[in-house]
């Protein structure tokens, strides 16, 4: 089952049923108006919002969708929680601003709470106040979680996990450093983050979704070259039920949280990548310097999963660099 979240002009959105092909919706209003109101009331509202989608396929009546009509799945949500499970990008992106990785890489996993009240649709322009910050993008897998009781175990944390999507986790990469430095984490580099048109329920990934990790390819462009398919099930060294355990160590999480994956990585660097920040880091291992440039006013950036078939599973988060 796809479900997305339409622009009618409130805060939330519409929620929508979307068919398979990712080209026709209905609306879900009779069952949940938002994707919030069905996560609070899954058990009743999750059965009857796939009999809805059963019921779209082959439906000659369904209405045609746009994506530049969508907002984010879920626009504005309770918390969104970012990890980062690539060990592989750690290292990188450490070595690029020449910090150590933590003693406890392989250990305990890195976690960051990002801005959620104001989240970014896939078509969503990307604001740029001043390109001396470094603006970068992340792609990323996330999951929408119900509800999470503290102490949840790893092994029973696949049942909270109802929802996976994509995300752009946007950076300003120049105004990281300072920041870490004093302490306290991500505030001002981390602007408003995206995401795909479409959140899909597990089982519609077939079995390229086990173990709390998608085994599929992350394809990556800027301005409309390829710069990465990095598989993201590959290398992701947490599980989605790892990050889940350790962010209810101390904590209850309520229904509407997104846990994000951290940026896809992979050792192998035929595989690009999912950010510039890497791609520059392996310029400066080799000529000494990066090459590559942060995003600038004009730049577009596509991030995008297909299944085995080709379908495009997620829709296509495609983001132009504007002035702000």
């Amino acid at each position: 089952m796809k479900l997305a979240s339409v622009d009618d002009g409130s805060r939330d959105g519409r929620l929508v049923v979307v068919s398979r092909a990712g080209t026709h919706h209905r609306s879900a209003h009779d069952i949940a108006p938002t994707l919030q109101r069905a996560l609070d009331d899954w058990s009743v509202c999750g059965p009857r919002l796939k009999v809805l989608a059963a019921g779209l396929e082959g439906d000659t009546g369904a209405e045609r969708l746009d994506p530049k009509r969508l907002l984010a799945p879920l626009p504005r949500a309770y918390e969104w929680v970012d990890g980062s499970a690539f060990i592989n990008h750690i290292l990188l992106v450490r070595r690029a601003r020449g910090a150590e990785p933590p003693a406890t890489l392989e250990t305990e996993p890195l976690v960051y709470q990002g801005g959620s009240g104001a989240l970014l649709g896939p078509c969503a322009p990307i604001p740029l106040p001043n390109p001396r910050w470094g603006l970068d993008f992340e792609a990323e897998v996330c999951v929408i979680l119900g509800d999470v009781r503290r102490g949840v175990s790893a092994r029973d944390a696949e049942s909270a996990i109802q929802l996976v999507m994509l995300a752009n986790d946007l950076s300003y990469r120049n105004l990281i450093p300072a920041e870490l430095a004093k302490g306290f984490g991500f505030f001002n580099s981390k602007p408003a983050t995206a995401f795909s048109p479409f959140a899909v329920t597990p089982d519609e990934l077939g079995p390229a979704w086990h173990e709390g990790r998608l085994h599929l390819a992350m394809h990556c462009y800027v301005n409309g070259q390829k710069v990465g398919e990095a598989n993201a099930g590959v290398g992701m060294h947490f599980s989605f039920h790892d990050l889940i355990a350790h962010i209810a160590m101390t904590r209850d999480f309520t229904a509407g949280t997104i846990l994000g994956s951290g940026t896809v990585s992979n050792e192998d660097e035929q595989a690009g990548v999912s950010c510039l920040a890497e791609k520059r880091c392996r310029e400066t291992l080799a000529l000494g310097a990066p090459t590559t440039g942060f995003l600038n006013v004009g730049d577009v950036v596509r991030i995008e999963m297909r299944g085995a078939d080709g379908e495009n599973l997620f829709g296509t988060i495609e983001q132009e660099v504007v002035a702000a």
